[in-house]
């Protein structure tokens, strides 16, 4: 969708006669149905005026095209102003990103500043506007067929007409790669001319915005080249080959996807514990329905296993252009029915019901995701429900899925690959931690390496020795502030008893902090593990969790103020006392279940209660016991 599209001798006009903020206004509300907001309405009168005064000049072509608020499809994303014509080359498309700021902070972040992003609203951090403008054009090319096919140049840009060169919006360090990519035009005469020169190098005929609606109607597809690169970067990648039954339900799912239709929708709900390789089907399936030419998203409500997997699957592609195949779950509010062929969706149970910064929008993302395609794949485990607001449960998928009449088929992983595939650690975890009651009360296996130490020195210590390839963490229950969030010289997760310091996870490598080298001087948290593995993995217990007379209780009161998985439960308790405490029973222990099967070859724990170590130490066979006590002799 794009809101107006002319030439610049009709914008001009447009301007001069009709006050063109009205005009885009009026043109809005035909597109949309919907009002534009205030902060909308001014900036359009702020900037287009300042857009115009630029193309006033007899060397910018009266016929070339003009766009304001063009939608890139099947995204929340709008390119504020482009330009269309050709060189002798060949078509050019000129992207440039508006924006009315007078002042920015320094991140310390690759192409992130920080700055006041409307009205009132205090400085927050969000992408450089010349990231932004080479992203767009990114996703144009990695997904518009009328721009790969026709190899139509992009040319983006970004033009802060109030803003003055301070040295910060120019950084070179962090900003300076992407100002190479996408120029930086500024406040000032000077800065307008080299900006009308920018546009003159780049549209030196016009075209009476053809290219524009070309570009508006091409058929959204991945790119030949994108899809080849993705699919190259999984080709003899070990981690991501598929085994065993993950083979059967990576094909079921995949012709399910590809016989879905806008009459025969499809959901397919593949259910499977820790270490069963959702991830890796799911991966493996957006890869693949991609290179048969449909579109689709892979969706976690989580940030980190997207993070992780782009940063994997990257390779020599640019981030921006691989970025669009993966999206957050409160993506899809205003999404077109069947806009895509598939969406697959990784780590479902942590979907919400509503979506956005505050919780206040959409009315339930599991109806949101069914509806926005012809075909949702659903990965999910009841058991790793580890919040408050988490609403993907088995049932829940069900009833959303009949109610929209979608046919819905289930596919189960039984097949452990994690905790050296062994299932009875995973049984005596269950039944441990009080999920639910299995045979398997004692640990006596020689495959998985479990410990439980009695320091949180010595279980940091141990991680890091088994830390060479960079495969070893240590997490905790999230049962300390996080105060090095305002001070970095501060410490988080502090034990005075053991002279134990450390900061959590949460700052500089935020959602790759399980795949930064850096990290294992850190401590993660559920938040940035969860559906991520690694060898070996090291869990601090906290107070949410102890053992009293032989039995294992949740304390919810011991969870940090800052942690918003339960956050408002002490309001929830008064209202519904039983159910909830029952739901906070289960999300801590299934925290801890989460967190104690992030490894492949070993988990070792400390319990900052020492009642709660000596149970974990009496649930060991005699045997294991005392072999794994003489280790710390």
């Amino acid at each position: 969708m794009i809101v107006y599209q002319a030439n610049k001798a009709k914008f001009l006009d447009d301007h001069d006669n009709r006050d063109i903020e009205h005009v885009i206004a009026s043109k809005y509300l035909e597109r949309t149905g919907h009002y534009a907001p205030d902060a909308e309405y001014r900036a359009w009168k702020n900037s287009l005026g300042e857009m115009a005064k630029v193309l006033r000049d007899p060397g910018i072509p009266d016929d070339a095209g003009v766009g304001v608020e063009f939608g890139i499809p099947q995204t929340s994303k709008r390119i504020d102003f482009i330009i269309s014509g050709r060189t002798e080359a060949g078509p050019n498309l000129i992207i440039v990103e508006l924006k009315q700021w007078s002042e920015a902070s320094l991140t310390g972040k690759d192409g992130v500043i920080a700055a006041r992003r409307g009205g009132a609203a205090p400085e927050r951090e969000g992408a450089h506007p010349c990231y932004q403008a080479w992203s767009y054009a990114a996703l144009l090319e990695g997904f518009n067929e009328a721009v790969y096919e026709r190899a139509i140049a992009l040319s983006p840009c970004a033009y802060l007409h109030n803003y003055v060169q301070d040295g910060v919006i120019d950084h070179p360090e962090y900003y300076g790669d992407y100002i190479r990519k996408a120029p930086l035009f500024l406040k000032g005469e000077e800065e307008r001319r080299r900006l009308r020169d920018f546009i003159k190098q780049h549209v030196k005929y016009g075209d009476n915005a053809e290219l524009i609606y070309q570009i508006e109607n091409g058929r959204i597809r991945p790119s030949k080249m994108l899809v080849d690169s993705l699919v190259g970067m999984l080709k003899g990648n070990r981690e991501f080959v598929l085994i065993d039954d993950q083979k059967v339900a990576f094909e079921s799912a995949a012709a399910l996807a590809t016989a879905a239709s806008e009459e025969k929708k499809q959901v397919v709900v593949i259910q499977g514990g820790p270490g069963t390789g959702k991830s890796v089907i799911a991966v493996n399936l957006l890869a693949h329905l991609s290179k048969l030419g449909l579109v689709c998203k892979y969706v976690s409500k989580n940030a980190a296993p997207r993070a992780v997997f782009k940063a994997k699957l990257k390779g020599n592609l640019r981030l921006s252009a691989i970025d669009n195949l993966f999206s957050g779950s409160g993506s899809f509010i205003e999404t077109s029915p069947n806009a895509f062929d598939a969406l697959i969706v990784d780590e479902a149970h942590r979907l919400n019901e509503k979506s956005g910064m505050y919780g206040n929008l959409g009315e339930n993302q599991i109806k949101e995701i069914i509806r926005s395609a012809k075909c949702a794949i659903f990965f999910v485990d009841d058991d790793q429900i580890v919040t408050l607001s988490d609403v993907g449960h088995s049932e829940e998928l069900a009833r959303w899925t009949h109610s929209m009449g979608a046919e819905v088929s289930h596919l189960a992983l039984s097949s452990q690959f994690r905790c050296s595939g062994s299932d009875g650690y995973l049984a005596w975890l269950d039944n441990t931690l009080g999920l639910r009651e299995t045979a398997n009360t004692r640990l006596d296996t020689g495959e998985f390496d479990f410990r439980v130490v009695d320091s949180p020195n010595e279980l940091h210590d141990l991680i890091a020795a088994r830390n060479g390839n960079n495969k070893a963490r240590v997490v905790a229950g999230y049962c300390w502030d996080w105060i090095s969030k305002k001070d970095q010289d501060s410490h988080d997760i502090v034990i005075q008893k053991h002279g134990y310091a450390r900061r959590w996870n949460l700052n500089s490598d935020g959602s790759l902090w399980i795949v930064s080298p850096t990290s294992i001087k850190e401590v993660g948290c559920i938040h940035t593990c969860q559906g991520l593995e690694v060898d070996y993995i090291g869990v601090i217990i906290g107070p949410d969790l102890i053992a009293r007379n032989g039995a294992l209780l949740t304390v919810p009161g011991a969870r940090s103020r800052m942690d918003r998985s339960i956050r408002g439960w002490k309001k929830k308790a008064k209202a519904e006392p039983e159910e909830t405490r029952k739901k906070l029973d289960r999300i801590i222990r299934n925290t801890y279940k989460t967190l104690m099967t992030r490894g492949i070859k070993g988990c070792y724990i400390y319990c900052d209660d020492q009642e709660t170590s000596e149970f974990f130490k009496n649930h060991l066979a005699p045997t294991h016991a005392v072999e794994k006590s003489k280790s710390f002799a």
